[in-house]
């Protein structure tokens, strides 16, 4: 070691320099500052820098930069860890008052538009310190993603490797093999930017790419690659950091354009993560607006840790309101509305054997979407169902309150039959099923006409207030009004009930389609004279 070398540099622990004091604090501003302050002798200075950007590599740079009296090469792989540490050993100035290595740099890098695939990519790991050259380089990235997008016949964009994988597919005339060069052309560039990206300019690229119009949907791609990639084998704090990035970049997209699949698997891994409270809304938010893409599998998500539910019901909860909010709160029983009805009412048959799963939560999944959703109950009345025969132990008022839900006049005559006879359903709700059914045959026999009518089987008749009130009374063969009844203890006589209402709702539809058939009939014959009639001559006529 030189004698002369007053001066110990520890960069980051990595390596120790040893320097001439007065060279280096000469175009060093941070340097002449700390031993300004220094209360050692001239030969015991030592200086630690536990966060040198670019580790021993720059300082070496820059200590040429010095003992060449101000001269360095400056190329596309010196000027990015040039322009870092002399914003951090704060070089714009000089105890001569030249030399300034911030400003040589920063207008070289002014010129990065010029410069090569490679040569951004490792400008991208050192120009974090100012954000207009940040800006130039992510900028500069996208117009060459956008070139190569633009002429795909040029291999010279990307790097080495993925060029090499093109062109090993461009020689198949198949047209898998034409789909798969087309696959590999939009996305050659995503395991370098994998590399080099963090987690904090991974939000900056996209909105980048945004900008200038590039392709939303091999975007989307990207951020799920760069999840995929990163996320297993970062740490606990770097894992929600990548996953919230990914997440705020999604929102900045054209949301067909990406994937419920791929939003249901980021949703899975960031469950325990603690993520922060915008980015959760913002990934149920995505998810809610397209939840007709969805599979019973995708929203099979199992409980959070701490949650005495097997699935996360809550969540499923939120994401209707999501998609219900999106589709203007839901009205009008359109085709996407009965899709995520028959989805859900899937799920509530699978999570209905929890044991842990409570009555209100139970009820608040069937009734989270509105009536006009379903135009059957009959996987409600499932669901009900399986509930109440793994929860014994519910009040008569809970189950009443379950089956408040259901819609007896959605139900299909099996699973109408089904219920007379279950005793797992209180006596209460088989009664209330009954009186909507008879209403219903009250409401089909007012809508007759007096020839339909009179076509129906014979039943007694009762005058009242001088009206022939027959409707009443046939509704009364069938089930009869006011009293109590015991369910439980008149089975039997429900199921005859029950019969003799079946069968005479038969026989109004036979007469109502024989009715039918003689008016087809009578119209017809009319239209057919009345042609025949206009054909003739007038004089034969």
């Amino acid at each position: 070691m030189d004698a002369s070398c007053d001066l110990e540099v520890d960069v980051n622990g990595e390596e120790t320099f040893f320097v001439h004091e007065k060279v280096v604090s000469s175009y060093c501003g941070k340097l002449r500052k700390l031993l300004g302050k220094s209360k050692y002798p001239p030969k015991n200075l030592k200086v630690i820098f536990n966060d040198f950007p670019g580790g021993p590599e720059s300082f070496e740079l820059i200590s040429r930069f010095c003992y060449n009296n101000g001269k360095i090469v400056i190329n596309p792989y010196t000027a990015p860890r040039l322009f870092c540490t002399a914003h951090y050993m704060e070089m714009n100035e000089t105890v001569t008052g030249s030399h300034n290595l911030v400003e040589k740099t920063e207008k070289f890098l002014e010129e990065m538009k010029f410069w090569s695939w490679p040569e951004l990519l490792y400008a991208l790991k050192y120009v974090v310190v100012s954000s207009k050259i940040l800006q130039n380089c992510l900028d500069s990235l996208v117009a060459r993603l956008i070139f190569a997008e633009s002429t795909p016949s040029c291999p010279s964009i990307s790097s080495p490797e993925s060029s090499g994988l093109r062109l090993s597919t461009d020689s198949k005339s198949t047209e898998s093999g034409q789909t798969q060069t087309r696959f590999l052309r939009s996305t050659w560039w995503f395991e370098d930017l994998v590399k080099v990206l963090t987690p904090d300019l991974v939000k900056s690229f996209v909105k980048s790419i945004v900008f200038h119009n590039f392709d939303h949907g091999v975007t989307s791609r990207f951020l799920v690659y760069y999840h995929k990639s990163r996320f297993p084998t970062a740490g606990p704090k770097e894992k929600r950091e990548i996953t919230e990035s990914v997440i705020d970049s999604l929102c900045l997209l054209n949301q067909n354009s990406v994937s419920c699949k791929n939003l249901f698997g980021i949703l899975r891994v960031s469950s325990n993560l603690n993520i922060n409270k915008i980015s959760k809304t913002n990934l149920e938010c995505m998810i809610g607006s397209r939840l007709d893409q969805a599979t019973l599998d995708d929203i099979l998500v199992p409980s959070p840790h701490g949650s005495n539910y097997l699935y996360d019901v809550n969540l499923v909860l939120q994401l209707v309101k999501y998609f219900l909010a999106g589709k203007d709160g839901g009205g009008g029983g359109g085709d996407l509305l009965k899709k995520v009805a028959r989805l859900i009412d899937l799920y509530v048959a699978e999570v209905a054997p929890d044991p842990r799963l409570k009555p209100y939560k139970f009820l608040a999944i069937v009734k989270a979407l509105p009536e006009c959703a379903r135009d059957s109950n009959d996987d409600v009345y499932n669901a009900i169902d399986i509930y109440l025969q793994v929860h014994k132990g519910l009040s008569d008022e809970e189950k009443t309150s379950i089956c408040a839900c259901l819609n007896y006049d959605k139900l299909s005559s099996q699973k109408y039959n089904h219920l007379m006879q279950n005793d797992k359903f209180p006596s209460k709700v088989t009664k209330m099923a009954l009186e909507a059914q008879q209403l219903n045959l009250e409401n089909l026999f007012l809508d007759m006409d007096s020839q339909k009518r009179s076509a129906l089987p014979p039943c007694e008749t009762e005058t009242k207030d001088g009206r022939h009130t027959q409707v009443v009374l046939y509704a009364k063969q069938v089930v009869p009004r006011g009293g109590k009844m015991d369910i439980v203890n008149e089975n039997e006589k429900m199921r005859a009930h029950l019969e003799g209402m079946q069968w005479r709702v038969v026989e109004l539809e036979k007469v109502c389609k024989k009715m039918q058939t003689q008016m087809t009939k009578i119209l017809k014959s009319r239209l057919s004279r009345q042609t025949s009639a206009k054909s003739l001559p007038r004089l034969c006529s």
